[in-house]
């Protein structure tokens, strides 16, 4: 060592850099950090280069990087930029899995499910875009399918898609999960088909009755503001905004229709959809079709 003074220790080159000796000595037996030399008696023995080559490991390791993909760069077989591109999609998947974990770890303690539901929820949530595309596809089959609805109507229900953004936030996959139960549920898929047909204007028919309901907003908007005034579905004011309301329809055929969209859950439904698109949707309007069922009746 008197010999050569510009060489470090082991011990040394750990208080240089304020990396523990053993993190330094598994390093250099990895060959990320190899010695210059040899002292006499064995020891291996570092030199100013070693420094600055730690000083790459460990920033390369702070940044995830395991101990393979630094030997890569450091020993010439690829450059950083390469390494740091593979590792950012590699962070990408990484970061995706666990806001998927986070979403039905969540859902799980808000629910607090049992071992099974939590299973389902978690092979809901971690299905391929394929699998999800898969399932939306059935639904829309036994839900949509052989609806006698024109030409514009049917279009847009070939179009739909209901589908997580490459990068979802929790609350997406949380809306994910939910939807996915739902639309696997055959009861669910029969009550919808069922709420479509009362709801759905054929080619050359009227509207029918109780449809306006779901497809125009200002009945519900009339009877949330009925509502906020204290009006009761059985007082002679909430007949006068029935009658108003669905001024020619047949109450007993609309009664049926807003009876089913709430069987089968529509306004859930369409809140979810909303949920998972990352979409601004319109208020739950549940409380207020339940006042309108109940005035109706």
């Amino acid at each position: 060592m008197e010999e050569s003074p510009d060489l470090l220790t082991i011990g040394q080159l750990a208080r240089r850099t304020g990396l523990p000796a053993r993190t330094l000595r598994f390093w250099s037996d990895e060959g990320a950090v190899p010695p210059v030399s040899r002292s006499a008696g064995g020891y291996r023995m570092y030199d100013a280069t070693s420094v600055a080559r730690v000083e790459l490991v460990r920033t390369l390791r702070e940044l995830g990087l395991g101990l393979d993909a630094v030997c890569r760069v450091l020993d010439g077989r690829a450059s950083v930029a390469d390494v740091a591109d593979a590792h950012v999609a590699a962070l990408d998947a990484r970061i995706r899995s666990l806001k998927v974990s986070r979403a039905v770890l969540s859902t799980v303690a808000k629910r607090g499910s049992s071992a099974a539901e939590t299973a389902l929820m978690n092979r809901l949530a971690r299905l391929s875009a394929a699998e999800r595309a898969q399932i939306v596809e059935e639904f829309k089959r036994d839900v949509f399918g052989g609806l006698d609805v024109g030409p514009d109507v049917r279009e847009r229900l070939r179009d739909l898609r209901i589908d997580l953004p490459d990068d979802p936030t929790p609350e997406q996959v949380d809306a994910w999960i939910e939807l996915a139960e739902l639309v696997h549920d055959p009861d669910f898929r029969a009550r919808m088909r069922t709420f479509l047909e009362l709801s759905t204007r054929a080619p050359g028919q009227a509207t029918p009755p109780g449809a306006r309901v779901w497809w125009a907003r200002q009945v519900v908007n009339a009877v949330a503001r009925a509502r906020r005034r204290g009006v009761g579905p059985d007082t002679p004011e909430a007949a006068e905004l029935v009658a108003e309301l669905l001024r020619g329809d047949d109450l007993r055929a609309a009664r049926r229709c807003v009876e089913a969209g709430l069987a089968a859950q529509a306004e859930r439904y369409r809140g979810l959809v909303s949920r998972v698109r990352g979409q601004h949707a319109a208020p739950d309007a549940t409380a207020e079709l339940e006042w309108l069922v109940a005035a109706l009746r």
